[in-house]
């Protein structure tokens, strides 16, 4: 049965939009399946699509709500909201109906961080599997067997944990990377974002040197275990098969570093981007050299990690506050610094 209106063109119409656009096939899976699973509710009960009256939509979110994870809402509205206005601005209905429904908002939370000493220890844990793998190898070059591949592994598991937190890329894009876009001269890694929008990551000297390593000793290595013809894989991080080590296998491998270095539970790949950001505006870098940096459209999503870096907020605080700044010997009643007071 369809829906009155043909709902199913409206929804391949605007999924080829949204292909045109250069959407992630992920993000149209996603819509095709949100938009999809609220036309088909409206086509169970005979309602048009184009003109469903606000106690239908109220229902349809309180079902939503009930039975959906809070996150998840948020996201299925967001692609319900976006098909309605693409379809109002084709002409293909009146109106936008969900214009005049207020939807639940999801309370803002910081992003998780890791402190320096953390990133340490994460790197701390690669050096501890390199010797290890190394050792290994060792020991299969004495019985005579192949050797190489687990220090090969290693070596690239550092360059992986080196560039993630060097340029702050997505898992995504350090699983798409390829060679030709790396400069090592330059210390620059180009990479292709949300939306396909291209932005230039930097690189301080050890991601260079973990990635120099890791092209020059560790990927030939692993390119010699590929089994399948054709031409050689042109991604810059290569699996234990020879191809490339994608979204998955890259989450695998970081998660499994992280809990060998004894990481909170909870530390994701995406942690060492948001560790990033922080860590850059401790620093002292503008927030629009971040922005830039993380490839956000918006400053307002930037604008979140000033929130979870102290260095800063203490520094703004002690530069404006009148009673927080101190010189030389601070009179008896002078503020205290804000670090030391209890919580």
């Amino acid at each position: 049965m369809t829906a009155p209106g043909h709902s199913g063109r409206a929804l391949e119409r605007y999924l080829r939009s949204l292909a045109a656009r250069d959407a992630s096939p992920h993000t149209i899976r996603a819509y095709r399946t949100a938009v999809g699973a609220y036309l088909a509710w409206l086509d169970e009960r005979e309602v048009d699509w184009r003109s469903p009256t606000r106690s239908q939509l109220r229902t349809y979110l309180a079902r939503l709500t009930s039975t959906t994870a809070r996150t998840s809402v948020a996201q299925r509205l967001a692609a319900i909201r976006a098909f309605h206005r693409f379809a109002a601005r084709s002409g293909l209905a009146a109106g936008d109906p969900w214009g005049a429904i207020s939807t639940p908002r999801l309370p803002r939370r910081l992003p998780r961080v890791l402190e320096l000493d953390q990133v340490d220890r994460l790197l701390a844990a690669v050096d501890a599997e390199l010797v290890a793998a190394t050792s290994a190898d060792a020991r299969r070059g004495a019985r005579g067997a192949a050797s190489g591949s687990a220090t090969a592994i290693a070596l690239r598991d550092r360059a992986i944990i080196e560039t993630a937190y060097a340029a702050g890329l997505r898992i995504s894009e350090l699983a798409a990377a390829e060679l030709g876009v790396l400069d090592l001269r330059r210390g620059e890694i180009r990479v292709m974002g949300k939306g396909r929008k291209e932005r230039i990551g930097l690189l301080g000297r050890p991601a260079i040197r973990a990635l120099t390593t890791y092209l020059d000793e560790a990927r030939p290595v692993l390119l010699a275990l590929r089994t399948s013809s054709g031409p050689d894989p042109a991604v810059v991080f290569l699996n234990h098969h020879g191809v490339g080590l994608g979204v998955r296998g890259l989450r695998y491998r970081i998660d499994r570093l992280c809990r060998a270095a004894g990481l909170p539970r909870g530390v994701s790949p995406h942690t060492l981007r948001h560790s990033f950001a922080t860590h850059l505006l401790d620093g002292g870098a503008d927030l629009r050299v971040v922005q830039e940096l993380l490839g956000h459209e918006s400053l307002a999503t930037t604008q979140v990690y000033t929130h979870v870096s102290p260095t800063r907020l203490r520094s703004a605080y002690r530069s404006a506050h009148p009673r927080a700044r101190r010189s030389g010997s601070a009179p008896d009643d002078a503020a205290p610094d804000p670090a030391s007071e209890p919580a």
